[in-house]
């Protein structure tokens, strides 16, 4: 039986996919194609303005919606002059031959007449499609026909066809052309580099090969997903971003540790299989962690309770669960067929540089200051980072409209020369009133009264208001108002407030028994950014204490839960203002192609926050698995950090450089939201991988020493623990640890141990009250025992972090014996025991005194010269107070033996020969 085989769960499936290669790897194809084929049978559920609109907007849709109106989807004929001034009788000669040609289509069932533009530079015909409009774009494409007919037959004119319809269809095909350009782009690029990482190229196509079926995969079961949460058009760009992303990834860190332990078993029987089973359980075991956080991350977008978001973090789900159920199947059945023949065919240069053997000497060099100097280089980089930081104070947010759309694509041309020439033709308010039908009268002689209020105001496009119209069972009503001004323009927001605030509580407001509510363009803006900013911190929140849990969980270490926590929000804010920098400005519009509106997408900085946290996760996991392994093995910390990062930094540039590809090919993209993603993402990941994981997570590292696994212990006499407890048959190396600087512990225990002290306080203070207030009915006893063990519970608890974190030794408890006493002697002695009433005391006291610690070290944080002088006297005062409570440990000669000092080496030689 393998050694490895009851360890992890992970383990089992490779050992199953191992011994079974061809049964995993033909159940794996058939899971791509029926994911494939099932998803292109059941088709994708598009979102529809009723899913994507939240608050009151989304009322105002729903009552539309139920009033069960004939509203059809409204296009446009734009007809201009190529350049000069406009022919007129050309102009209206090619307008009569167009609404000749729309007249015979059935798709048309409303042609208006001409309408000249009143400086008479245009000719616009108004259009409605026939049947729902949610499916309008079926049939649109005769339209177009007709509408391209026209133009060929008038070449000296411009006649062109826009409206809502059109221009999504022309955006869609924009992005599906951008996609093509970004698949083509990223492969190539993500082979070369899995080349220059393997050196050979089958090893190097494995990867490309499984992230390529993760795709194919997640885009079907995406498909299947969006019949319960409908999907937005971006969402197979994410697909693709993060599915080449996390795909290469999985595999990269599974092939490197498998290579690396092959190398070492050298072909011993029966090396194929304990290969792939170590392999699994350590960079196997990492996939899962890592898919984990990501997946969990991902998921806290929900809470924003928006379509959009639920629909990327739904396909960004799909596609990660995926790839990791890839990693863990039929990779191990592909590593233990092809065994050595991976290695196959070798690029010479390429491979020689990829297997030099030795201790590399870039990475060390690189970890040098960080190591030997961590308390300068911490404050050095951080102090980078925040700066890079700096410019997202000013970070500016704007829903998605059409000034963001790629002026590259024709029909957005068309729509502004539509918006030029009738400015009308706008962003729009829609009203909608819903009362008992009796009241229907009242209701519509309130919305005219609206209407006419709104004439005089330059707010709003002059005789540009709809009709108002009622629905055939009398509850509903509906106008439509039209603002001159952009959707996002301060001037309509203000008419979207005069509206909801002043002018509709005086119409329609007074009627008894009504309910409104303002949709439309601007209205939807609104209520989408006002949505993300009430749950953007609940979002976040969720995020970080997420990723604190599966830190937590998976380490079993608060500090470096912290850390992480801590270390992902520096990367994120730095990242951010980078973003901000660069395009709320126009200093890098010719540089990436794009044109600034001033601001960001409203959507991608929440999201690029959240798929940050879950990708760092990645290579953040694989690294501290592996400072974690050598500091198991008895290195001192600061070795273990050089060995950890030394000896993983060759998967870890790889997995950054294929992540930052790949986001960078979205940056070429035309679409400037996915821009920004692509630039938000590669930027954050460049910054994560050189600065947090070369300086940043070093220092902190080295800094912390032993109290980085904190509560738990990791090193010489650490007790072994399934999945990850000291390696077996390693040989401890000497205890000995470099200084580790009273500040930096002192801080880090004043801060975590704030929320065990309340939780502390808080129970034994209810315990205690609870029963001596019941203690006269006899329930009081039971329940103060309960507290008086929590209290030596805790007092051990207590004991240990101090002697940890503030090298202070109390003296060990020392508690009468109750063993083998009747019930109510051992009540007695438990209760009056002297060293559980000091504890006690201790932790009662130490609460307040954590309160204030907490402040004195957040602020110490933020100065850190002056926390460097405050914090070790702190820690000294926390001690004094243990002491003078709990005694003071008796200091006692330590007798050791001789052969205690005698190396590894020469107590096994001394056995052998006492042996023999």
């Amino acid at each position: 039986m393998s050694t490895w085989g009851k360890q992890a769960r992970t383990v089992r499936i490779a050992r199953w996919s191992a011994t079974h290669p061809w049964w995993a790897i033909g159940l794996w194809i058939l899971f791509v194609v029926l994911c494939f084929v099932v998803g292109g049978a059941v088709g994708t559920n598009q979102a529809k303005e009723s899913d994507t609109q939240v608050g009151e907007s989304g009322r105002a849709v729903a009552m539309v919606q139920a009033g069960k109106f004939d509203r059809p989807a409204k296009e446009n004929v734009l007809i201009t002059a190529r350049s000069g001034k406009l022919d007129t009788s050309a102009a209206r000669a090619a307008a009569q031959d167009v609404r000749n040609r729309l007249g015979t289509r059935p798709e048309a069932v409303q042609v208006g007449d001409p309408v000249t533009a009143h400086d008479g530079s245009a000719l616009l015909i108004p259009l409605a499609v026939s049947g729902n409009p949610d499916t309008a774009a079926d049939r649109i494409q005769p339209l177009l026909d007709q509408v391209e007919a026209a133009q060929r037959d008038h070449p000296q004119l411009r006649i062109e066809e826009v409206g809502g319809v059109s221009l999504n269809r022309g955006i869609n095909a924009a992005v599906g052309q951008d996609l093509g350009t970004a698949e083509l782009l990223s492969l190539p690029v993500t082979l070369l580099i899995m080349l220059i990482a393997f050196g050979a190229v089958i090893a190097a196509g494995v990867p490309v090969l499984l992230a390529i079926s993760a795709v194919g995969s997640a885009t079907g079961l995406s498909a299947l997903s969006s019949h319960v949460i409908p999907s937005v058009g971006s969402v197979d760009s994410v697909i693709l971003l993060m599915g080449m992303a996390v795909g290469v990834d999985y595999s990269l860190f599974y092939l490197k540790r498998e290579r690396e332990e092959r190398q070492r078993l050298d072909g011993r029987p029966g090396s194929k299989i304990a290969v792939v089973e170590i392999a699994a359980a350590t960079a196997g075991h990492t996939v899962v962690v890592s898919g984990i956080a990501v997946i969990v991350s991902m998921a806290a977008l929900y809470l924003a309770g928006d379509t959009v978001f639920s629909s990327l973090a739904t396909g960004s789900i799909i596609v990660v669960a995926v790839a990791m159920l890839g990693s863990l199947t039929v990779l191990p059945a592909l590593l233990a067929k092809l065994g050595s023949r991976l290695d196959r065919p070798r690029v010479p240069v390429l491979w020689r540089l990829t297997n030099r053997q030795g201790t590399p000497r870039l990475w060390p060099a690189l970890l040098r200051p960080a190591v030997n100097r961590p308390g300068v280089t911490l404050l050095v980089s951080t102090l980078a980072m925040i700066a890079l930081a700096l410019p997202a104070l000013n970070l500016t947010l704007r829903a998605p409209s059409p000034d963001i759309l790629p002026r590259s694509v024709p029909v957005v041309q068309a729509l502004d020369r539509l918006t030029h020439a009738f400015p009308g033709e706008g962003a729009n308010h829609t009203i909608a009133a819903e009362a008992p039908p009796e009241r229907a009268p009242e209701v519509r002689a309130a919305l005219e009264a609206l209407v006419q209020y709104t004439k005089a105001d330059p707010l709003f496009a002059s005789g540009s208001a709809s009709a108002v119209r009622t629905s055939a069972d009398g509850r509903v009503s509906t106008v439509d108002l039209v603002t001159p001004h952009d959707q996002n323009a301060p001037e309509a927001v203000r008419s979207l407030s005069v509206l909801r605030e002043d002018l509709l509580p005086v119409t329609v407001g007074l009627i008894p028994g009504v309910s409104y509510a303002v949709g439309g363009d601007v209205a939807g803006n609104v209520d989408s950014q006002q949505n993300q900013a009430d749950t953007l911190p609940w979002v976040i929140g969720a995020v970080l204490l997420l990723t604190f849990l599966v830190m937590m969980i998976t380490f079993r270490s608060v500090v470096l839960a912290l850390s992480t926590v801590l270390l992902n929000a520096l990367s994120a804010g730095a990242a951010f203002g980078m973003l901000t920098a660069v395009f709320q400005h126009h200093w890098a519009e010719s540089l990436l192609g794009f044109r600034s509106t001033g601001a960001i997408v409203s959507w991608v900085p929440l999201f690029v926050f959240v798929v940050l946290v879950g990708l760092s996760m990645d290579y953040h996991v694989f690294v501290v698995s592996r400072i974690r392994e050598a500091a198991q093995r008895g290195m001192p910390t600061r070795e273990a950090v050089r060995h950890g990062i030394t000896n993983s930094a060759g998967v870890v540039t790889s997995a950054a450089i294929v992540m930052v590809s790949v986001f960078s090919v979205f940056v070429t993209l035309s679409m400037i939201d996915l821009k920004e993603v692509g630039f938000g993402l590669a930027a954050a990941v460049l910054l994560d991988a050189v600065i947090i994981r070369v300086l940043v997570l070093p220092s902190l590292m080295a800094l912390l020493g032993q109290a980085n696994w904190w509560p738990s212990k990791v090193g010489p006499g650490a007790r072994p623990r399934r999945n990850g407890g000291v390696v077996p048959g390693a040989r401890p190396a000497t205890p000995v640890d470099h200084p580790r600087p009273k500040a930096v512990r002192t801080t880090v225990y004043m801060v975590v141990s704030w929320f065990f002290r309340t939780t502390q306080f808080v129970l034994i203070v209810t315990g205690v009250a609870v029963g001596v207030a019941t203690a006269v009915v006899g329930i009081g006893i039971p329940v103060l025992l309960a507290t008086a063990s929590f209290v030596r519970w805790s007092g051990d608890r207590e004991r240990g972090w101090v002697r940890t974190m503030l090298d202070v030794s109390p003296a060990p408890a020392r508690r009468r014996a109750a063993s083998g006493l009747p019930p109510a002697r051992r009540w007695l002695t438990h209760l009056t025991d002297p060293s559980m009433w000091r504890e006690l005391a201790y932790l009662v006291l130490a609460f307040p005194l954590a309160s204030v610690e907490l402040g004195v070290a957040l602020i110490a944080i933020v100065l850190s010269p002056i926390g460097a002088w405050v914090m070790p006297r702190l820690g000294w005062l926390h001690g004094q107070l243990a002491i003078a409570l709990l005694g003071r440990e008796p200091s006692a000669p330590i007798e050791t033996p001789a052969d205690e000092f005698a190396t590894g080496d020469d107590r096994e030689t001394r056995t052998d020969v006492v042996a023999g």
